[in-house]
């Protein structure tokens, strides 16, 4: 019989590609790491790591028994699930979340609360974490869901390793100073901020909401001047209440309500997708399900009101919005104030 998590340590291996890096993902030191592959080749009567100069290599028996791993894994998530569900049923014990700031900010930290105000017998520890990370830390299993921002650095959806759902889009903004030309308008089309001196932010730790916006500005005619940049939203927008620029920000991120600054919708808004996250097989789980439930029902909240938002000043023609389609129109005009919230 072979210790999962020894099979989870030569996955690392195999995805990472070093010892080391396969260390970091897993949390243990690199020793740790050859110890633990040498113990399941024990198990299985086989040399699974072989040298390559200073380097080693996977073995033809290890890449066999990988070609079974994801199934194995999966069905271990079902049937500890099962084993669950054979209780009470309830959620219970402990449920890790994990989430860039915007959802662990928007969407985990009122998760928390009303998943422990529904079932006290379950403690949810919420985690902030950048996609990338996330995705290490359900592999790890050091979490249990997490939310991400869908980019190209990702695992892809087909990866057999995890369950991936979207939640919601999330269309930018245009942010301006309040005397700002373009502030007082319903809505502002992407091609009139040629001309302006733009600030980028690139917060995280990718460049997803760089290229967002360079690919939506060149589809709209034109290459944004960039004057200035900054690394969190809440930066960007402080560099935009001094009059330094315009800039685009996410509609769930929340910004200092100190600051000076006038949020306005664009037509055809560049948006970004934020998409659940769980190893595959653990979604039958009492607490990763409820988890997974409350989540959606917090998206569509999200998702409400900012149509509710949008229609008080929408045109009399505009079409309704369906909580699966957020962020996929225009909406209108807000200032600095957080991000709409959703209610327990």
């Amino acid at each position: 019989m072979i210790d999962l998590r020894r099979l989870t340590v030569l996955r690392a291996v195999a995805q990472y590609g070093t010892v080391t890096a396969a260390a970091a993902a897993v949390h243990l030191t690199p020793s740790a790491v050859s110890q633990q592959v040498r113990s399941l080749g024990r198990e299985l009567g086989v040399a699974l790591l072989e040298p390559q100069g200073r380097r080693v290599r996977l073995t033809p028996a290890a890449r066999v028994l990988l070609q079974h791993a994801d199934a194995i894994q999966e069905l271990w998530q079902r049937a500890e699930a099962e084993v669950h569900c054979a209780g009470t049923g309830e959620p219970s014990g402990t449920l890790r979340v994990a989430g860039f700031p915007t959802a662990a900010s928007a969407l985990l930290a009122p998760l928390a609360v009303r998943l422990h105000g529904t079932w006290p017998a379950l403690t949810v520890q919420v985690r902030e974490a950048e996609p990338l990370e996330c995705f290490s830390l359900l592999f790890a299993d050091d979490t249990d869901l997490a939310v991400v921002e869908a980019t190209p650095d990702n695992p892809p959806s087909s990866d057999r390793r995890f369950d991936q759902r979207r939640l919601l889009d999330d269309p930018f903004d245009l942010l301006t100073s309040p005397g700002h030309a373009l502030a007082g308008r319903p809505a502002v089309p992407l091609e009139d901020l040629a001309t302006e001196k733009w600030v980028l932010a690139m917060p995280g730790s990718s460049c997803t909401a760089r290229q967002l916006v360079m690919s939506a500005c060149r589809s709209a005619g034109f290459v944004p001047s960039i004057a200035h940049e900054a690394r969190e939203w809440s930066v960007a927008a402080t560099f935009v209440s001094h009059g330094l620029g315009i800039a685009l920000v996410p509609r769930l991120a929340v910004l200092p309500p100190e600051l000076d600054v006038v949020r306005t919708p664009l037509e055809s808004a560049p948006s970004r997708r934020l998409v659940s996250v769980t190893r595959r097989g653990s979604d039958g789980h009492p607490a990763v399900a409820a988890g997974l439930g409350l989540l959606r029902e917090l998206a569509a909240g999200l998702c409400q009101s900012v149509d509710r938002s949008a229609s008080r000043s929408a045109p009399p023609d505009s079409s309704t919005m369906s909580s699966s389609d957020c962020g996929s129109r225009t909406v209108v005009k807000s200032t600095s104030s957080p991000a709409p919230t959703v209610k327990p």
